[in-house]
């Protein structure tokens, strides 16, 4: 709201003067009072995990919906709940190997133990990416001690299972390079844009998981065969959705180059 043109008043000196300003920073008249701004109200909220979250709401605080601006600011401490359980995964790592090697590494009772370590650990991984994302939960420490507790625990138990002779050597050389290769790859071609998780990576994991679980575990019989086959399966996986992510990588690359020359191009002209 404005205050009144000048030329409505007879061009009186108070009519010239701009009144005080309200919230929203329009202009008052005289004798008004000054009113809040109808259109945004300011909020703040603490998410489940943890995160300060501040912004505003539209439509003051009986908005429709209250729902956050898009503009909102998302302050999520390193010490949230999704970095919480990757640390916990990376702790379960020495107690997972101590539980597997316990009593000369063959004892059915420890590696009993050793299997719900390593299950916990494969749980709070399913876990900690998902909350980090919907919650806004996302840290460079995240981003970076994720990916390692990954490969610590399914390392260390692949070579722990390869040194007591349950697993051949070459079927851990095969999964560890791989997934050694793809991190280095992703690396490379991260100026070109980033490789996204494919639907095939995810299954690989989860085969992975469930085959290294059943060696982990003293199983004989049927059970005993049916894990052969279950890693098999994670081998035949891991080599599939490795090669995939070459040809993704490579693809990307070529795209990234293309448009940089495109872009040096129009510069030119």
């Amino acid at each position: 709201m404005t205050g009144v043109p000048a030329s409505a008043a007879g061009g009186s000196s108070s009519a010239r003067r701009p009144g005080p300003r309200g919230a929203s920073g329009a202009a008052q008249g005289p004798g008004e009072r000054p009113v809040a701004d109808a259109r945004t109200t300011p909020v703040e909220r603490t998410t489940p995990g943890g995160a300060v979250e501040r912004g505003a709401t539209e439509g003051g605080a009986g908005g429709r919906g209250g729902k956050i601006a898009a503009a909102a600011v998302n302050q999520a401490s390193v010490w949230n709940v999704a970095n919480l359980l990757t640390m916990l995964r990376l702790l379960l790592v020495p107690a997972f190997v101590a539980l597997l090697l316990g009593n000369g590494g063959y004892d059915p009772a420890w590696r009993s133990f050793a299997w719900a370590a390593f299950a916990v650990a494969m749980i709070t991984d399913l876990f900690d990416g998902h909350l980090a994302r919907t919650y806004n939960l996302v840290t460079d420490f995240g981003k970076i001690a994720d990916p390692i507790a990954d490969k610590a625990i399914m390392g260390a138990a692949l070579i722990c299972l390869s040194a007591l002779g349950d697993l051949p050597w070459w079927v851990t050389a095969v999964i560890l390079g791989r997934e050694l290769g793809i991190t280095v790859l992703r690396f490379v071609v991260i100026r070109y844009g980033v490789i996204p998780a494919s639907r095939g990576g995810k299954i690989k994991t989860l085969t992975q998981g469930i085959a290294v679980g059943m060696y982990v575990l003293a199983l004989t019989g049927p059970l005993a065969t049916l894990r052969f086959w279950v890693m098999a399966v994670a081998v035949v996986l891991t080599v599939a959705t490795g090669l995939d992510y070459v040809k993704q990588a490579i693809v990307l690359r070529r795209q990234g180059i293309a448009e940089r020359r495109a872009a040096l191009k129009e510069t030119e002209v």
